[in-house]
């Protein structure tokens, strides 16, 4: 199989998932909904919308010519399209919007990826349909009027990407200066380091997805603006591929896995190098290193833009090239990338034991230390590659030899207040005292307390009375208040950390400290790698390097009394 093909396999296999979401029952009167928790179990009371973008991947498999492909030319597959489109059509608001999580919601995300779904099958399987045309006008129209809160600027791209595809449809110029205004929003929004703004910050993953529909747009419309915009994009979204082959992950600003390949291929045609990026995901594709997506929710996003990526496939590919050595450090985006090449001075040990504890100043009982592991007996030309977050309280990965060896988002500690049970956390975004030298990096601030709201009954009965109410008149301040409470800023908690990290004869070593007043209402401590807590919607998936296990110093915290701190000491 070639790789190519790895990209239609994973899609392929996930179109069997997908039409179980799909009622495809031609009696029942929600025959085409995607959502199954709606029309199957009924136990929400209305359909996403987003749901409904499940038929781009039907009709791409029914256009994908792969060997062991049941989906290719079923005849069946294009009424089950056609349905889904219709009944995205049908649910819909009578203004064209629709909803994803509550009533009256009027999504943008969620009507922009739907949208997108449902022209690009139009299109595809070349339907005739009158009610599937005014749907998209009138979808597109208000998507052309409303400006939803918060910086996401790969759906700023996705409604430009519609417009676009909508106005060649329609041969239309109706929506030219939504267009402009849009674009030039995400142009605005991309940082001078090549990254989109994504919320906080840089989230590399939905990244890529800005450059799939920027370089769709390009190829529908040439714009200098967008391919200098994308030229630097691609060349941002190289440094995150790690020797492994994964991609992005809880140092990002979302905490996503997200890859978009599609963009790639197409940027790869007359930019060579953006192909050596997905060349190189694919080495991490093969080994099984892509993250989890079989969610009821977001299932849909990579399984048609795996597809695209695999029809648009540049057959002739750029030779791969050796990986960069040095610090790389993008100071708007604060994240810190790290690529060390061991010589032949650096032999290496047969492992450290760990550190037994500093007792320091003002009785820091310190820690233990970490056994480490039994190193190497003299490996010559060991490569470390480093990507740290330091807007995240020094949330990091670290490589070995192309291997992954450690992940950490930072100290999490179980806190009791009343008869509640909080967690603080140093891995949100915020603004913390950084120090960068050339061997040793300092990163200080407070833990922050994690979002963990979650939904009662009373809470679910308040949130549709509202919204059965006013919330349906001003659905982007309840989305803005929601924002709020579940995504953005940081509440600080009573704890003080400081992270030092050092290189020196070829080893990183860690130092962490923590500070309290009080450490009697800690019932658990630790540092794990994976033990995020923000709260959108392709965050906190499964990928292969989770199952590393939590270091737990619960009882080092213990036995510290009022004021000491806590130190620990890592070497790799």
């Amino acid at each position: 199989m070639s790789n190519k093909n790895l990209f239609a396999k994973e899609a392929i296999a996930q179109i069997p998932k997908i039409l179980t979401l799909m009622d495809r029952n031609v009696h029942s009167p929600t025959y085409g909904c995607c959502d199954r928790n709606f029309w199957h179990y009924k136990i929400i009371d209305f359909p996403s919308g987003m749901a409904q973008e499940f038929v781009l991947p039907l009709a791409l498999a029914y256009d994908t010519d792969l060997p062991n492909n049941p989906f290719y030319r079923q005849r069946i597959v294009p009424q089950w399209v056609e349905a889904g489109i219709l009944y995205a059509a049908r649910s819909a608001h009578k203004d064209g919007s629709c909803d994803d999580y509550f009533p009256y919601e009027r999504a943008a995300g969620a009507a922009a990826f739907s949208l997108l779904a449902c022209i690009d099958s139009y299109t595809l399987l070349k339907l005739n349909n009158p009610i599937a045309l005014q749907f998209f006008t009138k979808r597109a129209n208000w998507l052309a009027k409303h400006h939803e809160s918060g910086r996401l600027t790969n759906h700023q791209a996705l409604i430009v990407f519609c417009f676009e595809l909508l106005s060649n449809l329609l041969q239309t110029f109706q929506w030219d200066r939504a267009k402009v205004q849009r674009l030039e929003r995400v142009l605005a929004w991309q940082s001078s380091e090549g990254w989109f703004q994504e919320y906080e910050g840089c989230d590399p993953g939905y990244h890529t997805l800005t450059i799939s529909c920027l370089a769709r747009i390009y190829q529908l419309k040439p714009d200098i603006r967008i391919k200098e915009a994308l030229i630097k994009a691609i060349e941002l979204a190289a440094q995150f591929v790690h020797p492994d082959g994964s991609y992005g992950g809880e140092y990002t600003s979302r905490n996503t896995y997200n890859y978009f390949p599609h963009g790639f291929e197409l940027v790869g045609q007359w930019f060579p190098d953006a192909l050596r990026i997905n060349d190189a995901f694919l080495v991490g594709l093969a080994n099984g290193l892509a993250p989890c997506y079989s969610d009821d929710h977001i299932i849909g996003h990579h399984t048609w833009n795996y597809l695209l990526a695999w029809r648009d496939f540049v057959p002739q590919r750029p030779l791969s090239q050796s990986r960069p050595t040095g610090r790389i450090w993008l100071p708007e985006a604060k994240i810190l990338i790290d690529r060390y090449q061991g010589t032949s001075e650096d032999k290496g040990d047969k492992g450290d034991k760990g550190d037994k504890g500093d007792k320091g100043d003002k009785g820091d009982k310190g820690d233990k230390g970490d056994k480490g592991d039994k190193g190497d007996k003299g490996d010559k030309g060991d490569n470390y590659e480093l990507y740290l977050a330091l807007n995240k309280g020094g949330t990091f990965k670290l490589f070995r030899n192309n291997q992954l060896i450690a992940s950490d988002t930072q100290f999490s500690l179980l806190v009791k207040e009343g008869k509640k049970i909080k967690n603080a956390v140093g891995h949100l975004v915020g603004n913390y005292a950084i120090a960068l030298e050339q061997n040793k990096i300092t990163i200080q601030g407070q833990l922050g307390w994690a979002k963990q709201k979650q939904m009662t009954p009373a809470n679910l009965m308040i949130l549709r009375i509202v919204m059965l109410g006013f919330g349906r008149f001003f659905s982007n301040l309840i989305r803005k208040l929601l924002q709020k409470v579940l995504i953005v800023g940081k509440k600080d908690a009573p704890f003080w950390f400081q992270r030092q990290l050092f290189w020196e004869n070829g080893k990183l070593q860690i130092i962490d400290e923590l500070k309290a007043q009080n450490w009697e209402n800690v019932i658990a401590a630790d540092i794990g790698c994976d033990r995020t807590s923000i709260y959108v919607v392709m965050s906190r998936t499964f990928q292969i390097g989770q199952l590393q296990p939590e270091w737990n110093f619960t009882e080092e915290v213990k036995q510290l009394a009022p004021g000491e701190s806590l130190k620990l000491e890592r070497y790799f």
